[in-house]
């Protein structure tokens, strides 16, 4: 490319390509059979090639996001899953042991969160489930809950000062996630394993409103479940840019990775 100027013939470089959006993805998983497949540095890698700036980072069980906090803590955002093994996700709020295996990682490591972690309706009710509430109160930690709107607000009775994440937005309808954050201020949303909020790059009219609405408190996510799901961060970064690019850009930029951002700092 050229240009003239006062008659002479300048050079000028061609014009260069923005740097993609940064994300923080909040539902990471990094199980024990993940590490086997997917060994530390290679996540690492992957994560960073797909522009993924923050992680928050579960694993079943907790090993594997000690790993990876120590491979990248500029990047991994870790939350204790109270799961030992895979398995758990249907037993564990019936099994004492699970608070003694999630008090000892907390005195033994730091984290932002607790979960994700698998409960609905009055599941909350348990002793299991009542002793991880108070033990996110007393080490202020954000709650990752894998749950429907009755357990939502159940947590909230139990602990008004709650800070929750909905994971999945509960598979509710927009409509519905909306009505429950119009109840509670310090609830979030992930959308993670979700697509029809972005279908082909294009948002459709009952996300619309509900991103409008509440452009602070959605926010995206991959859910690594099982080993094979890291190699669709990539293209999930993709995926989660394109519908972004048909918002508005400031509330892109939020839900991207500036809401995951000002929930944690809620926690400082």
């Amino acid at each position: 490319m050229r240009a003239i100027v006062a008659g002479v013939v300048i050079l000028m470089s061609g014009p260069t390509l923005a740097e993609p959006m940064p994300l923080f993805d909040a539902h990471i998983h990094y199980s024990h059979d993940a590490v086997l497949q997917v060994p530390p540095a290679e996540a690492v890698a992957i994560l960073r090639s797909a522009g993924v700036a923050r992680a928050l980072v579960s694993s079943s069980d907790d090993d594997g996001t000690q790993k990876l906090v120590e491979a990248a803590p500029d990047i991994v955002v870790p939350s204790l899953r109270p799961y030992r093994r895979r398995g758990e996700i249907s037993t564990w709020m019936h099994d004492p042991s699970v608070i003694d295996y999630v008090e000892a990682r907390l005195a033994r490591f730091k984290y932002r969160a607790l979960g994700e972690f698998h409960a609905y309706g009055d599941d909350i009710e348990t002793p299991v489930l009542q002793r991880m509430i108070a033990l996110a109160k007393e080490h202020d930690l954000l709650l990752h809950a894998h749950s429907d709107a009755d357990a939502v607000e159940r947590i909230f009775r139990s602990y008004p000062g709650a800070r929750v994440l909905w994971a999945h937005s509960g598979f509710d309808h927009p409509d519905q996630v909306r009505a429950l954050l119009r109840r509670h201020a310090n609830l979030w949303s992930d959308l993670a394993f979700r697509s029809e909020h972005g279908s082909s790059g294009r948002v459709p009219p009952e996300w619309r409103a509900a991103f409008e609405e509440f452009p602070d408190r959605f926010m995206i996510g991959t859910d690594t479940f099982a080993p094979e799901r890291w190699y669709y961060i990539g293209s999930h970064a993709e995926f989660s840019r394109a519908w972004l690019s048909d918002l508005p850009a400031e509330i892109a930029e939020q839900i991207a990775y500036r809401n995951a951002e000002k929930m944690l700092k809620l926690l400082d």
